[in-house]
C-alpha cells in the first residue's frame, strides 16, 4: 500500500488495509465495513468526529505503522 496521508480516502484505506477498520472504530470513526459508509478522506472523516489536526496527523502516522507491520509479517 502506498503511504497513508490525510487525503487517503476511507474506501481506499479499508480496501488496502483491512486492519484499519478496527483502528478507526477504536477512534470512533465508523467506516464502510462497519455499516456506515464514509466516502471522504481520513482527514474529513476525523474532522467530522471533532478531532484536531494534530490528532489526525497522528492517525495517519499510526496507520502507516500498522501497514508497515502488516507488510513485514511472515506467513507460516
Amino acid at each position: 500500500m502506498k503511504k497513508i496521508t490525510l487525503q487517503t480516502t476511507i474506501e481506499e484505506l479499508v480496501t488496502e488495509l483491512p486492519e484499519s477498520v478496527g483502528y478507526l472504530m477504536k477512534k470512533g470513526i465508523k467506516c464502510i465495513a462497519c455499516g456506515e459508509p464514509i466516502w471522504g478522506t481520513l482527514e474529513s472523516a476525523a474532522k467530522e468526529k471533532g478531532f484536531d489536526q494534530k490528532s489526525i496527523e497522528e492517525f495517519a502516522q499510526e496507520l502507516n505503522e500498522l501497514a508497515t507491520k502488516r507488510n513485514t509479517r511472515v506467513d507460516p
